[in-house]
């Protein structure tokens, strides 16, 4: 059975800042008790979760999700006593790192083309008109077509600052690239966003 799936319900954990847990509970998962590595989990495996899907599935690559989530707490829980709660990095981001480095891997090895899945409807609140849902899901069917066609190195950089906020300095330890390298491939994976958005509109 998969490390999330012994977890069992969600509960919420203290934070110090949004975003991190207690330096308590980080230094309790670290010393191996297990109550608290399994806060950590819960806490982060939303962020992991989203991450590794914008950055698998529009490569066709949904079925890896799953795995690669578990695979990146099995990593962490390998390598928690090692991490430095004074160091440069941020618990999140260390954890997104690793989830990060681990889903570059995936998109590394080969594998058979299969067709993107539909984008599930969202549950829709009041009246909204079926077109507007239609008109919705469509902008997301594009966005994600867009990114699937970005090589993986600039959907990665495009994900950690777009998606999860990360800083140019947080991508760089993230992605093991200089400041400036992490900018440039910033700035091309947008405009190739735009140009692919624009297309697909035109």
């Amino acid at each position: 059975m998969g490390i999330l799936a012994i977890l069992g319900p969600r509960a919420p954990s203290p934070r110090t800042a949004p975003g991190e847990l207690a330096p308590t509970v980080v230094e309790r998962a670290r010393a191996g008790d297990t109550t608290a590595f399994r806060a950590l989990v819960l806490h982060h495996q939303d962020a992991v979760h989203a991450l590794l899907y914008r950055l698998l599935a529009p490569s066709g690559r949904e079925g890896s999700v799953e795995d690669c989530t578990q695979e990146t707490f099995l990593r962490v829980y390998r390598a928690l006593p090692g991490f430095l709660p004074q160091g440069p990095a941020k618990l999140s981001t260390w954890i997104l790192t690793i989830a990060t480095r681990l889903a570059l891997n995936e998109l590394r090895r080969p594998t058979l083309l299969v067709p993107m899945a539909e984008l599930s409807s969202l549950p829709v609140a009041g009246p909204h008109r079926a077109d507007a849902l239609a008109e919705r899901r469509a902008l997301g069917e594009a966005i994600r077509r867009a990114l699937g066609q970005l090589p993986a190195d600039q959907r990665a950089v495009l994900v950690l600052r777009e998606m999860h906020g990360l800083e140019y300095a947080e991508m760089a330890e993230a992605l093991g690239l200089d400041l400036g390298t992490v900018k440039s491939r910033l700035s091309r994976a947008r405009a190739a966003m735009r140009a692919l958005l624009e297309s697909s509109h035109g």
